[in-house]
């Protein structure tokens, strides 16, 4: 790698982890004066009111770093509208809740942005020899899929540290693979100025959590997620699209088993529960920290996989995907994420 491209990683990444790092204090002081606190209840897992708007301080790191390094562009000015819409009604939200609805329609706004003025879209893909253009569905496919990272991010923010280090492992993971493939263009820049905005956070938010993104934050990582997974691979292969989306697998996992669980149970899938991937690892007596550790753990083997085969090495790739494949069907075999123990097989049920 030549040393221009290793002093611009560094300043990005520092440069926005410095910034971050530093005005989250003053985020604190800001939601504790207005009210944005997350307070404890029966299905948290925090024993003390902790301010929110964590996302406040990242979306801010982003446009800093943005102004720093980023050139202007239509496709630029789409990420910034939909950013903005995302952490706005994030942060209305943390202040007081709003209906699920308005925060629906808030993402829908986002997505459509990006798809119809940015012109980020999925509009083909090559698979077994078969090429298909989605043409006029590439709108509803695109919007569909922004929708989905924004909501898997949302989900799996249920500890300290847990979403925003899943989400700096994507960006590093998409770093490394972009640096690999030669791609210096405006995913590059964000990944990196994302990823120092990430983990500056990520300092205050790591357990025992000062700081919590909040809806804000939660959403508008899964929204700069979504947009720099369309901006690498905007017409792909099947490979190609997988990558992202198995970097992504816990979270994506996560809300899967969600609606599953909840479908069986004939609930609303937005019905909250204490079901998730880290409440199964709580109940086995795992401690707060050791439970992110273990998931953070399971995401950089997926990162790893993703990355060995983009090199090439495609049947290491397929080893490592096994083993995990092995390790998520024991996880919903020997926990309650999908089904209750009271309806399990007598096989399947803890002695």
């Amino acid at each position: 790698m030549e040393q221009e491209v290793i002093v611009r990683i560094l300043a990005m990444v520092i440069t926005t982890f410095l910034f971050v790092l530093l005005i989250i204090p003053f985020i604190k002081k800001v939601a504790i004066h207005i009210g944005a606190l997350d307070i404890p209840n029966e299905r948290k897992v925090h024993s003390k009111p902790t301010p929110r708007l964590g996302g406040l301080a990242i979306f801010l790191g982003f446009l800093f770093g943005y102004m720093l390094f980023g050139e202007p562009s239509s496709t630029m000015n789409s990420i910034l509208i939909g950013s903005f819409l995302v952490v706005l009604t994030g942060t209305v939200d943390d202040i007081k809740p709003l209906k699920s609805s308005i925060k629906f329609v808030a993402q829908l706004m986002a997505a459509i942005v990006v798809t119809w003025y940015g012109k980020l879209l999925i509009q083909d893909i090559t698979a077994f020899n078969i090429y298909i253009d989605f043409g006029i569905f590439s709108y509803p496919i695109t919007v569909f899929f922004v929708l989905g990272c924004l909501n898997c991010i949302n989900l799996i923010d249920g500890l300290d540290g847990l979403a925003a280090g899943i989400s700096a492992i994507y960006f590093a993971t998409i770093g490394i693979i972009a640096i690999l493939m030669g791609k210096m263009g405006l995913d590059f820049v964000l990944t990196f100025i994302m990823l120092g905005s990430v983990l500056g956070f990520l300092v205050h938010n790591f357990h025992p959590a000062t700081i919590f993104a909040g809806d804000s934050g939660s959403l508008f990582m899964g929204f700069m997620i979504a947009v720099i997974a369309l901006l690498g691979f905007k017409s792909v292969t099947l490979t190609s699209l997988l990558i992202p989306l198995l970097i992504l697998a816990i979270p994506i996992l996560d809300t899967v088993f969600a609606i599953i669980r909840r479908l069986l149970k004939g609930e609303k899938i937005s019905k909250p529960d204490k079901k998730h991937s880290h409440h199964q690892l709580l109940n086995k007596n795992f401690s707060h920290r050791a439970t992110v550790l273990i998931i953070y753990g399971i995401d950089i083997l997926f990162a790893l996989a993703s990355i060995i085969y983009v090199l090439r090495d495609q049947k290491l790739g397929y080893i490592i995907y096994t083993i995990l494949t092995v390790i998520v069907i024991t996880f919903v075999l020997t926990t309650d994420i999908v089904v209750d123990e009271k309806h399990k097989p007598r096989l399947l049920r803890k002695k």
